[in-house]
Formats: structure tokens, C-alpha cells, sequence
């Protein structure tokens, strides 16, 4: 199978690369084209002539995307329907990654496909309005939300992951304050790409939900990576008020990846087991 991905040198994008690597495959970098130069991405996709597009970039900078509006719908959703318009032409299919931040999070109980989204900021709605380009435009497409994404390639664009970042302050015996007010699932890259190279293979289409197992607040995993990896961490609980941060998180944004069970295709681990997997 012909594979182009988008953003192959992010912490997703190396590991999906690696797990991909049985098929033909066409790692695009924004060193290859940007994705909001609309002619240059179906020039270079049109030459590789893939049979999958995977859609890894994204502008995430969730605080930014507050001051710079503009440029988040440009990457998360024009250049969103570009991509289905070149996947259409070429035959292609479409894997457009989205975000648990589309949830508001005053649920009560992990959110499934079927749950109304209700972003609470730009970035969240960008990425809904992305969402909806593909569910609507493409022929034939595979949405996946994910959530609190770590690998070890680091996110290039945030300058290190959750995991490395409370390591890092921990061996520098920093004081560390992570927020108890939002609860999550950190999802382990390397897992996460397992799951979507066995979705990739089958005939499936539509919204998937994509993370690993159970919940934790953010200070509930900061504890666990120290307990984990034996560390000793000056850490300490606050909340998301203390931070102040300009854009609005969901308290709660756990997701149910309730159509792999309903498939039989969900293998995501725990998530302590894919912490371990990690640290290991």
C-alpha cells in the first residue's frame, strides 16, 4: 500500500513511520511543502500518487491559536479541505487526526463517537471545522480524536513532551505544580500508532475514538511518571485557574474507543501499561 504521511517528524509522525514501514511509504515534512500552500501539496501528493494520505500536522499551540485565530483555521481546516479535495482527485483515503479538546468536558462519563462535541476555544473549534471538511467533502476518510499525546520523538513544536518535561524538572529539583482539575487520557504514541497501522489495514471508514485505556488527572499521571521511573518529585497539585491560561481546557475530556470494541479492533493498553512501555 502506497502511504503519504503528513508531519512525519512529530512525535506521532516518527512512530507511525516506523510502524508503517512494510508499505511504500512518502514522509512528507514541512521541509517538503507547507501545508497551507494549497498548489505545492497537491503537486507533491500528486507525484507520489499514494493510496492513503495520513494528516499528522496541525497548529496546537492551544494558547496561541487564542491570539492568532487566522492562522489556526488556515492549517486545521482550510488546509484540511485542500487535502480532501487532492484525496478525491487521487482516490486516495483521508486520515485526518482531531482532539478530545471538541468536548467541553462537563460530562460525567468518557465521551464516545456518538457525544455532541462543544469546543470551548479556537484551537478546539478549528480543529472541529476540520473535522467536518472531511467527514462531509471526503469519500472516503477515517477521523481519529486522540488525547495527551507523548513518544519519544517529543513534540517538535512544544519543545519536549509532558513525559520528558516532568523528568527533566524532577532531575533538576524544580518545585512542580500540575493541574488536578483536568482529567484525561495520556496516550503513549507508540501504542497509538500500533492501533492506527491496524485500523489503516482494513476497510473501515468514519469517526473513530484512539487512546489508551482508563483516566487520570494531569497530576495523577505526573505521579505515576516519577513512581514509574523512581524518581523523587517536589510535586504539588493546583488547578487550571492558578495557570490562567488564555484558552479554556475541558475539565473532562476522556474519550471511549467504543467503535474499535464494537469492531473488535481496539488493542490500546492502559494507560499505566503504556507509561511503563515508555519508561522502560
Amino acid at each position: 500500500m502506497r502511504i503519504a504521511i503528513l508531519g512525519s517528524n512529530g512525535q506521532l509522525g516518527q512512530d507511525l513511520t516506523s510502524e508503517l514501514a512494510t508499505h511504500e511509504l512518502h514522509a512528507f515534512t514541512r521541509a517538503d511543502f507547507d501545508i497551507t500552500d494549497h498548489g505545492r501539496a497537491r503537486k507533491v501528493l500528486t507525484e507520489a500518487g499514494p493510496e492513503v494520505i495520513v494528516n499528522l500536522t496541525a497548529y496546537h499551540r492551544v494558547d496561541d491559536c487564542e491570539r492568532n485565530p487566522e492562522l489556526a483555521y488556515s492549517v486545521n481546516a482550510t488546509a484540511v479541505l485542500n487535502l480532501v479535495r487532492i484525496a478525491n482527485d487521487l482516490g486516495a483515503k483521508l486520515v485526518q487526526f482531531s482532539t478530545d479538546y471538541v468536548f467541553d468536558g462537563r460530562s460525567a462519563a468518557p465521551y464516545t463517537e456518538l457525544s455532541p462535541p462543544f469546543p470551548l476555544s479556537v484551537y478546539a473549534n478549528s480543529r472541529l471545522a476540520g473535522e467536518y471538511l472531511v467527514r462531509t467533502e471526503a469519500l472516503h476518510a477515517v477521523v481519529i480524536r486522540t488525547c495527551g499525546l507523548y513518544g519519544h520523538a517529543g513534540s517538535m513544536g512544544k519543545g519536549g513532551n509532558f513525559v520528558e518535561t516532568m523528568l527533566k524538572k524532577a532531575r533538576n529539583n524544580e518545585p512542580i505544580g500540575v493541574v488536578n482539575d483536568q482529567v484525561v487520557t495520556p496516550t503513549s504514541t507508540k501504542d497509538l500508532s500500533r492501533q492506527v497501522a491496524l485500523l489503516v489495514a482494513t476497510d473501515h471508514e468514519g469517526l473513530f475514538h484512539m487512546t489508551n485505556e482508563g483516566s487520570c488527572s494531569w497530576y495523577e499521571f505526573a505521579a505515576a511518571i516519577f513512581e514509574i521511573s523512581g524518581l523523587k518529585a517536589d510535586l504539588r497539585p493546583t488547578t487550571s485557574q492558578a495557570f490562567n491560561a488564555p484558552a479554556r481546557r475541558p475539565s473532562y475530556s476522556v474519550l471511549e474507543n467504543h467503535r474499535l470494541k464494537e469492531l473488535g479492533l481496539n488493542r490500546m493498553l492502559p494507560w499505566r501499561e503504556a507509561l511503563a512501555e515508555y519508561l522502560g
